[in-house]
Formats: structure tokens, C-alpha cells, sequence
């Protein structure tokens, strides 16, 4: 098939490098144009493992290519996905100003086409998104054929290849019969069953998902402090627990450790609590979700302060491993915490350097922690130099060797259960166990 993909960020990337590989000629589309010239290079704007060998290898092949041209890409492609941020604004309602535009640009580029074409939205958004962006299409597009559904993503960073290789389902939102047929062969080389339902059913259970996903991780790190307090290992209580397979379903998430985040969970729950607000439906779990999450941060920062010294190294600074994202991290709003109590941060996160963030990551890290790249240290070892406490937010052997050849005089905030059994000769303390 001939796709055109709208946005370049995390969803729209992987899914240019995979549609490439499984046999489709992708046209990446973005407003940003060092994004754009980066993917016609073969260089991924993002870090995720595997993405960039994908990339070179479509670029190479010819299947892929890119462009800030909206008009040219609708023109040479049957299909468009849209997969644009929609980041939270005020109350926590989605904005949806990048989903609008870009759905005003395809739709004046089919006018201009004047034949069919095919629209499917895969940004997350709320139910009836969908159905404006069809009133949108008609309107600046009127007498053509455009046929729209709603496919939404279940990928997680750092693993999102694996995940689109291998989903439990594909979800198509969608009226149009023609629709649904051309997504489901745009995943002709997926085994995976598709779940045809309405465009509502769609969206909404992209978001129910993410909210499920943060109960988990919310109900794991309390009962993770909890089970502390009683003098238990959380981790033990929630090993029995997710024995369980029959009713607990998945051990995904469900293990205690540092707050969620990242550009989906915190979002996606406030897009829930703003929705049931609008509706008037008492959600007293998912209203808590936020606040819970906010309460791991604090238990991190008091275990830090525990100590005297405020010479403090942070491993790991996006909201998860193999990533550089850092919107709504964790790790990020814990710095944060820990320079308004007069500490001395130093920051080591292999993945995020300076150089490479762009776009609304970017914007962010520089809303949030302004002159960040002064805390950050090329390797852990410079990072751990000197330092009274090293805070880890995420476990990775690269960590573990770090903070073996630290001084034993380093106390470790192990947030991500990095280890087992304490440390010989170190002071540890874990933040639920």
C-alpha cells in the first residue's frame, strides 16, 4: 500500500519504519523539519531499540521517504494515519489543535487529489474524535469519498517494535467497510485477531487501557509501602499475589517501584477524570490515581533526605529505560524536588543527551528544569564521583556495575528494586521493600 503518516513522533516513527519493513512504500509527514530530513536520512529523531536499522533499511529500500509537504504526501499515498500529540490542557482535557490541523491539511490536499482516500486517526483522543474530524473532511473535501476508522496504538516505549510485531489485538474503529478492510491489510503481516467496533468503542478503550495500566502500577506501589511498613518485602507480597493467573489476569505493571509517567498514563487518566467530571460520574480510584502517584515521589524525596548529605547522583532520568523521553517523568519531577531542597544533582541517563531531544519532549524538559544539560554527567561513574546518595529510577546492569565500583560511602535510593538483596558494605534502602 501507498501510506502517508502524520506525525513524527514516537507512533509515527515506528510505525513508518514497520509499515516499510512489512512490504509498504511510507511517507512520513511533519511540521518540524529536521524531523522530517532526519527519517529521509534513515536516522530516527527518537530512542528505541531496533528503530534505527529499520529506518536505514526503508530509506535504502526506497519505502520510505519524508516531507513537511501535507498536499504532496495525500497526492502520492491511498491512506493517511494521523498520529499527532495530543497533550493535556487545561483540566486535563485533551488538545486536540494538532489533531485539527493536520485533519484541515489532509482534507484540503483530497479536495485537491479529487479522488477517494482514506483517513485513519491513531492519536489518542477522546470518544467522538473521530466523528468531528469525518464532519471535517466532508466539509473541506465535499462530494469525495473518504472513508475514516480509528486505529488505535498499544505500544510501549522502549519495546514498541516488539509490541507492534506481536499486539494482542487490532482495534478498527470504524462505520466503513472499506475501511476496515485496508487497515486490516496495512497488518496483513501481523497474527493478531482484529476487533472490529465502533469509532467511540475505539478511542475510548485506548485511554480505559492506559488508565488500567497506572491502577496497576498505583495499586502495586502502595501496596508496596504498605507491606514496608509492616515490615514486609512488597515484592514478596505481590510474587504471591500475581500467582493468581486466572483472576489477576497480567503481571504487567503490577510490581511496586517508582511513580508511572511518560506522555501517555498521567494524560490519559486525566482525559478520564475531566470526562467523568463533564458527565457528573463520582471515579474516586481513578481521581486518587494522580494523587498516589504524587505520594511516591514525596516517599522518594523523604528517603533521600533521610540523610545528611544533599550531594545527590540520579541514574536514570526519563520516565522508563530505553527511552529519552522525559515528559511527565518521574525521575524529572523528583530532581526538581530534591533542587528545591538545596541538593546538588548530578544526572546520568545514557539515553538523553542535550543534543537530540526535539520537539514537545524538548519543550518540556526546558519548561520543567531549565539548564537541565549543566546536571547532566557524560558517564554514572562521573555522576557517583563525590556523591553522598545515588538515587536509581530504573534497573540496568550498566547501574549495578556503576554502583559496584561506587565508594562504599554511597547510600543507594533504589526506586526500581535494582537490587535483590541488599547490598554487602553499602547502605541501601528500597522505596518499597
Amino acid at each position: 500500500m501507498k501510506v502517508s503518516v502524520f506525525g513524527l513522533g514516537y507512533v509515527g516513527t515506528v510505525s513508518i519504519a514497520c509499515l516499510a519493513r512489512d512490504g509498504h512504500d511510507v511517507v512520513g509527514v511533519d511540521i518540524n523539519p529536521d524531523k522530517a530530513a532526519a527519517i529521509a536520512r534513515g536516522e530516527s529523531p527518537i530512542v528505541e531499540p531496533g528503530l534505527d536499522g529499520l529506518l536505514r533499511a526503508g530509506v535504502s529500500s526506497g519505502r520510505i521517504s519524508a516531507t513537511t509537504d501535507a498536499n504532496q504526501a495525500v497526492l502520492d499515498t491511498d491512506i493517511s494515519l494521523v498520529s499527532v500529540g495530543t497533550p493535556a490542557g487545561p483540566g486535563g482535557t485533551p488538545d486536540l489543535t494538532g489533531v485539527q490541523k493536520v485533519t484541515e491539511e489532509i482534507a484540503r490536499a483530497i479536495a485537491l487529489k479529487g479522488k477517494e482516500h482514506t483517513f485513519v486517526l491513531r492519536s489518542t483522543v477522546p470518544a467522538g474524535t473521530l466523528d468531528r474530524c469525518a464532519e471535517t473532511l466532508a466539509s473541506l473535501a465535499p462530494g469525495i469519498e473518504v472513508h475514516v476508522a480509528n486505529n488505535p496504538e498499544f505500544l510501549r516505549e522502549g519495546s514498541s517494535i516488539a509490541d507492534y510485531d506481536h499486539p494482542a489485538f487490532t482495534v478498527v474503529g470504524t462505520r466503513d467497510q472499506r475501511a476496515q478492510e485496508q487497515v486490516e491489510e496495512l497488518y496483513r503481516a501481523i497474527d493478531a485477531p482484529v476487533l472490529a467496533v465502533e469509532p467511540a468503542v475505539a478511542e475510548l478503550t485506548k485511554v480505559v487501557a492506559n488508565a488500567w495500566h497506572a491502577t496497576k502500577i498505583t495499586f502495586a506501589n502502595e501496596i508496596g509501602r504498605l507491606a514496608k511498613a509492616a515490615g514486609v518485602d512488597g515484592r514478596d507480597v505481590m510474587d504471591v499475589f500475581m500467582r493468581d493467573t486466572k483472576l489477576n489476569i497480567s503481571t504487567t505493571y503490577l510490581r511496586p517501584g517508582f511513580a508511572y509517567g511518560g506522555s501517555c498514563l498521567p494524560k490519559d487518566v486525566a482525559a478520564l477524570i475531566a470526562q467523568a467530571r463533564a458527565t457528573n460520574v463520582s471515579v474516586p480510584l481513578l481521581a486518587s490515581l494522580p494523587l498516589s502517584n504524587r505520594d511516591v515521589v514525596d516517599s522518594a524525596t523523604d528517603l533521600v533526605l533521610q540523610a545528611p548529605g544533599r550531594k545527590v547522583a540520579v541514574l536514570g532520568l526519563a520516565f522508563k529505560a530505553n527511552t529519552d523521553d522525559l515528559r511527565e517523568s518521574a525521575a524529572v519531577n523528583l530532581v526538581k524536588r530534591l533542587l528545591g531542597e538545596g541538593c546538588e544533582v548530578r544526572i546520568y541517563d545514557r539515553d538523553v543527551l542535550a543534543a537530540r531531544l526535539v520537539g514537545a519532549n524538548l519543550r518540556y524538559i526546558e519548561s520543567y528544569l531549565p539548564h537541565f544539560e549543566r546536571l547532566l554527567a557524560p558517564s554514572a561513574g562521573e555522576a557517583l564521583d563525590g556523591c553522598d546518595t545515588a538515587v536509581v529510577t530504573y534497573a540496568t546492569p550498566e547501574f549495578r556495575e556503576a554502583l559496584d565500583a561506587a565508594s562504599p560511602s554511597v547510600r543507594v535510593v533504589d526506586l526500581c528494586g535494582l537490587y535483590r538483596e541488599p547490598p554487602v558494605g553499602r547502605e541501601c534502602v528500597g522505596i518499597a521493600w
